[in-house]
């Protein structure tokens, strides 16, 4: 062949050779936020179900605030996941048979307390990868319940704080 009609050959195979290598590494960029994204989810789920069990009924926001990794009083979105905050978690308190505790505040409700439930539902993961092939995904219900411990109290009538 002659050197001169081939010098264009390299350009062209480095251009579908490149295309499919960095849509390769664009992939496996995004399954790995994909899985961080999942496991921060289930970890916090986690966090904040084990601080309910353990922290008063009237310390729902703390309890939320420190589950996604913020300081009490930090109403900020999750330094761990940017598009998480504290009104994407639901907290519920469940009895015996796993119904909801109408209304878990009331003193005369706080016996028939058995677990505690916090869960994150239908939140959006967002791909980098532009609109055309990206977008947004829902990623499943993620929910974490634990046995009700002592929810503040410290044993002798009075209340401990989160």
């Amino acid at each position: 062949m002659n050197k001169k009609r081939m010098q264009g050959v390299y350009v062209v195979e480095f251009a579908i050779i490149g295309l499919l290598l960095f849509t390769l590494l664009f992939g496996v960029l995004e399954m790995g936020r994909l899985l961080f994204t999942v496991n921060a989810l289930d970890e916090v789920v986690r966090r904040g179900a084990r601080l309910a069990a353990v922290c008063a009924i009237s310390d729902e926001s703390t309890v939320k605030q420190r589950a996604i990794f913020n300081d009490a009083g930090d109403s900020s979105a999750s330094p761990l996941i940017a598009s998480l905050r504290t009104s994407d978690l639901s907290l519920t308190y469940l009895d015996e048979n796993g119904a909801v505790v109408a209304n878990p505040g009331d003193p005369a409700n706080l016996s028939s307390i058995r677990f505690v439930q916090l869960s994150v539902e239908d939140f959006p993961f967002t791909l980098l990868i532009p609109p055309p092939l990206g977008g947004a995904i829902t990623l499943p219900v993620f929910r974490a319940i634990l046995p009700r411990e002592s929810l503040g109290s410290d044993g002798d009538g009075g209340n401990t704080s989160c």
